[in-house]
């Protein structure tokens, strides 16, 4: 797919615009449509073949020809044009926390700085604060921004590189001689950020395999080829490693490659005191291969049961095996709802009709939709009198639908004294009230964690929403005192969410592990704003799976009966 191509010309284009300082709504528009398509889990080539186009949101006749020209050329004029006007490189300083559109045409027109290094060397020389509009804060942020840059250049987000395994998978599987294909490495372990892709398979016509991975459309270089490794760079960037084994040696190199390195380092300790040898090839006694087939052969020859690759870090998981003691970990398929969905009663895309067919086609048998509360004007939160315009179409639409049914929810703002953002006799009409934090973030850490623990003895609140506010590779964690609150929502039987949105995933593996060991409730929610979003909720049960979860630790295992008498239970005990 060239979906992703697409969106990043007009992220590209919108952000041009803006240190241009253009027209605010066409610069709203390109980001409009970036977001649409980067959403899309259907080709975009297919759509505009099909005359589509018009039909997504904030798609015109201007930008579906854009699309289509893009999709022609590989480029747009407009932003060919663009970039003699502007050095590209200046956009990277957008991914830069603390620094828009506006700062980054100051520090090109002013100090003339055109790169990292030059932007870094003048933070440390004190430059950058004596620039009208930044003081010595914004400085010091800035530096500490740069540290995130580079670390988001060196590993992605799972939620960007797993579904480019996937399609490439599917491709070899399709168009080449494959009998066995696995993603391996940290992308098979669901770590929230990769650095490569590693493939392994097993095929009797290897150079074939090798020939169609040179060729695909998503890989710009080949750097280095042959029958049992091929590596390519894809157009994203990203390398990718493919290699081919030999069929009864699938298990040991599935398991040696899919890592981690602490893991495998415990495992073959295992070995050598059983006087075996474990390696990419098999495990073998002496010269005698005895094992290596499958990963349960390998990980019994050295007395452990099969464990699942989420929890393979060396974190107390081999030590849990050998006692009997390993968890049961929650099953993707166990997932029965999406918690945490926006429509178009806020700033989400879809209808609720929309969001019920959806759910249906991923085999859901609920949804909460919790738009955004009053306050959020940048969000288009719902004022009171829409509010109860939605839990009636809500009413309404329960009746209808059998198979699917949506539970009335909000997104309700803990504002910055903790005090919530609609009143109590509100907040009672909600089935569902998820409480977030959407300002304030430069308070201190007393202050935050007193906002959240506020919201957590509210006797109307059932949960929190990504509880650290982070954005993977984007923006740090707010300073928030993490054992505090756990302990706060151990107390008052509150849930804290997992957000399964790619960027987020908060809670993150260890902070979910630390919530289940005190027995609190975990709820998923993908706070999908585009209806495709909703494809995220695995991205969320695999930080679960990561934290140890079974399924009695997940609140959307729940039937839609059980979730809605939890709901009622959580208020009822106060």
């Amino acid at each position: 797919m060239k979906n992703k191509e697409v969106a990043e010309i007009f992220n590209k284009v919108a952000a041009l615009l803006e240190i241009k300082g253009d027209n605010p709504y066409r610069i709203r528009a390109y980001q409009k449509a970036a977001q649409t398509i980067e959403a899309l889990t259907t080709d975009v080539e297919e759509l505009a073949k099909q005359g589509k186009l018009e039909k997504l949101p904030g798609i015109g006749p201007d930008l579906a020809g854009k699309i289509k020209e893009i999709l022609k050329t590989g480029t747009l004029s407009l932003y060919e044009e663009l970039k003699k006007e502007i050095p590209l490189v200046l956009l990277d300083f957008l991914e830069i926390p603390s620094l828009g559109p506006k700062k980054v045409k100051v520090l090109y027109e002013k100090l003339g700085i055109t790169n990292i290094e030059e932007l870094e060397k003048a933070c440390k020389e004190h430059k950058i604060a004596k620039l009208p509009g930044f003081g010595w804060k914004t400085e010091e942020n800035i530096l500490k921004g740069i540290v995130l840059f580079r670390e988001k250049r060196g590993r992605r987000p799972l939620g960007e590189v797993l579904p480019l395994a996937e399609e490439i998978m599917e491709i070899l599987k399709r168009e080449s001689p494959v009998e066995n294909i696995a993603v391996a490495g940290s992308i098979r372990r669901k770590k929230e950020t990769v650095k490569d892709i590693d493939v392994l398979i097993t095929s009797i016509q290897p150079e074939k395999v090798m020939k169609k991975v040179t060729e695909l459309f998503l890989v710009e270089e080949v750097i280095a080829f042959g029958e049992t490794k091929t590596s390519v760079r894809l157009k994203t960037g990203i390398q990718m490693d493919i290699r081919v084994v030999e069929p009864d040696s699938w298990g040991a190199a599935l398991a040696y490659f899919t890592g981690s390195k602490a893991h495998n380092i415990r495992v073959r300790e295992l070995a050598l005191e059983k006087g075996l040898k474990i390696n990419e090839y098999g495990v073998f006694r002496g010269e005698e291969k005895i094992a290596g087939k499958t990963e349960e052969e390998v990980y019994a020859s050295v007395g452990l049961p099969f464990i699942p690759p989420e929890i393979r870090e060396d974190w107390g998981e081999i030590e849990a095996a050998l006692q009997g003691k390993l968890p049961k970990l929650v099953e993707y398929n166990e997932i029965l709802g999406d918690a945490h969905v926006h429509s178009k009663y806020s700033d989400g895309t879809a209808s609720l009709e929309e969001i019920i067919t959806k759910a249906e086609k991923l085999g859901l048998s609920w949804v909460a939709i919790c738009d955004h509360s009053q306050g959020l004007k940048v969000a288009g939160g719902v004022p009171v009198e829409d509010l109860f315009k939605k839990k009636k179409h809500i009413e309404e639409l329960n009746k209808r639908s059998s198979k699917v049914k949506l539970i009335f929810g909000a997104e309700v703002d803990i504002l910055s004294d903790g005090t919530l953002d609609y009143p109590d006799e509100i907040l009672a009409e909600i089935d569902f009230v998820i409480a977030a934090i959407h300002t304030g973030f430069q308070q201190t850490e007393e202050q935050i964690t007193n906002r959240i623990i506020s919201a957590l003895k509210h006797p109307l609140v059932h949960a929190i929403a990504h509880p650290t506010g982070r954005v993977i590779g984007e923006r740090e964690p707010y300073a928030i005192n993490m054992p505090k609150i756990l302990e706060v929502a151990a107390q008052y039987g509150k849930a804290l969410e997992i957000n399964a949105y790619y960027k987020r995933l908060d809670l993150n593996d260890v902070n979910t592990r630390a919530a289940k060991e005190k027995s609190i409730p975990l709820i998923i929610g993908t706070d999908a704003h585009f209806i495709d979003q909703i494809e995220y909720l695995p991205l969320g049960t695999a930080v679960a799976r990561r934290g140890w979860c079974e399924k009695k630790d997940i609140l959307n295992t729940l039937t839609y009966e059980e979730f809605m008498s939890w709901l009622k239970k959580v208020r009822n005990q106060f």
